[in-house]
């Protein structure tokens, strides 16, 4: 049976961490539960205190294919390199220097939104069609691809 997958990411500021993925990856916002407009209003209806409000943020693929994306607060800052990381396909079906130059500009739209350039592979062929390393502004390392 197969199963959903939702990636959870823990963060200092899960509002602003899930809206530099929303411009990342085209996500958007999770809905605020039924009969509610806003999420800041369907949290003070359940009672939670404002100074938790932002301890846990949800974004989803507009169209519903991607998995969704959970933030949530946790009080240590990362420590060492994460075992498991997202790959951002920014280049699919492109090779050579014109995968290497489409790479190249997402890593500078997303440098523009606070995320920091760590290192390029070049393509090695057979096997590697090159990538860039990247980390989101809490130091989450992922992939270009």
């Amino acid at each position: 049976m197969a199963r959903e997958l939702q990636v959870t990411i823990d963060a200092a500021d899960p509002e602003a961490l899930g809206a530099f993925w929303i411009e990342v990856l085209g996500y958007r916002q999770m809905d605020p539960p039924g009969g509610f407009g806003t999420w800041d209003e369907a949290l003070a209806s359940m009672g939670v205190p404002e100074e938790r409000w932002n301890d846990a943020n949800a974004i989803v693929d507009p169209d519903g294919h991607g998995p969704r994306i959970f933030l949530q607060r946790v009080p240590e800052e990362k420590a060492g390199k994460n075992r498991l990381h997202l790959d951002v396909r920014a280049a699919p079906g492109l090779e050579g220097d014109e995968r290497m130059a489409a790479l190249e500009d997402e890593a500078r739209r997303l440098i523009g939104l606070g995320a920091k350039r760590l290192e390029r592979f070049e393509p090695a062929p057979p096997m590697g069609a090159g990538w860039i390393v990247m980390a989101d502004p809490e130091g989450n390392e992922f992939c270009l691809d």
